[in-house]
């Protein structure tokens, strides 16, 4: 490491300013294998990022999972029973057998009746 950071004193010509193929002006030659030199540092947080990045995938499954209990969702939260009642219930339909002349005829209300308004006394 001392020859890479060792410069040319006086340099005499151009030929002088360069050294192993490349120019003293221009950064270390070797900057991006430096990290080489502190391996165990560079490994040691690499790895506490990999743990890092664990614990937050954790985290954010056991969230997801909380949140799937928090749902209701019949066909696993009601008791068997109460699924036969909902298919029941979504069979049902309003105005099954009648048709609406039958509830007119059967009806008591005035049909020549003023259009009722909130908040309007007649």
């Amino acid at each position: 490491s001392d020859l890479a950071s060792t410069t040319v004193s006086s340099p005499k010509s151009k030929e002088d300013q360069v050294v192993n193929g490349h120019d003293e002006k221009e950064n270390n030659p070797f900057a991006e294998y430096m990290w080489m030199e502190n391996e165990e540092d560079f490994n040691r947080q690499v790895e506490e990022e990999l743990q890092e990045q664990e614990f937050l995938d954790r985290c954010f499954q056991e969230m997801l999972e909380e949140e799937d209990q928090d749902w209701f969702i019949p066909s696993r939260d009601l008791p068997q029973g109460m699924g036969q009642l909902q298919q029941q219930l979504n069979g049902l339909s309003v105005g099954d057998g009648h048709s609406s002349e039958d509830i007119l005829s059967k009806s008591n209300l005035n049909p020549d009746a003023k259009e009722f308004v909130p908040g309007v006394k007649y």
